[in-house]
């Protein structure tokens, strides 16, 4: 039986991308209330505990204020361009962190990617992603340390490589968890993580990963 959990009222950023829109889903299913940040409304189709915010990551301080009001956590599923330079994610930390810090909203759940800072190392999986997509990571990089300097309760999740799987429901946890070239988590149990960590906190500053 599926223990139930207190309703919330979660900020999703990056709620249109593959995963974004899997926490969105994940959370309206356990009976939380989402503000799902979207460049243009319409994004989703109408449903009950579900609002829309137009925001871009450059958006004005106000809207976001807006949003975060009443807030009690914030979900970020930001993955930056595909190709060429990007800053989304350093964009976007920037401007929330500080928005959250005045509305009095701690709890901030983030998605980063392994081979992140002191998780880069010489292993094929590092080698391959930051060939692969190394403006992305600098871009993680860069966005890490504007949460972890701040006071928030924070967790940065890392991921390995992402799969549009089904659901299974399993999966594997922990800051040391070893990734090689050919771990993967679905984008499905990847948000029912990231829901669960505003649901029950279990690594509050930190930097978990995930794995099937």
């Amino acid at each position: 039986m599926r223990q139930e959990v207190a309703q919330k009222r979660i900020v999703v950023l990056g709620a249109t991308g593959a995963t974004g829109r899997l926490v969105v889903s994940t959370a309206l299913g356990r009976g939380h209330h989402v503000i799902a940040l979207v460049r243009r409304k319409g994004a989703f189709e109408p449903a009950q505990r579900l609002r829309e915010t137009e925001w871009s990551v450059l958006g004005d301080a106000a809207t976001l204020s807006s949003a975060l009001t009443g807030t009690d956590a914030v979900i970020s599923a930001l993955g930056g361009a595909a190709r060429g330079p990007t800053s989304v994610c350093t964009d976007a930390m920037a401007v929330t962190v500080p928005a959250m810090q005045r509305a009095g909203i701690s709890r901030l759940i983030v998605l980063s990617a392994h081979g992140v800072a002191e998780s880069r190392d010489r292993s094929l999986f590092s080698l391959a992603v930051w060939a692969g997509v190394g403006e992305k990571m600098r871009d993680k990089e860069t966005m890490e340390p504007l949460i972890t300097s701040s006071s928030l309760e924070w967790t940065i999740v890392r991921p390995p490589m992402l799969k549009d799987t089904p659901a299974i429901g399993k999966y594997r946890v922990a800051t040391d968890l070893p990734v090689h070239l050919w771990t993967s988590i679905g984008r499905a149990d990847l948000a029912d993580f990231l829901v669960r960590e505003v649901d029950s906190p279990h690594y509050v500053h930190a930097y978990p990963r995930i794995a099937r």
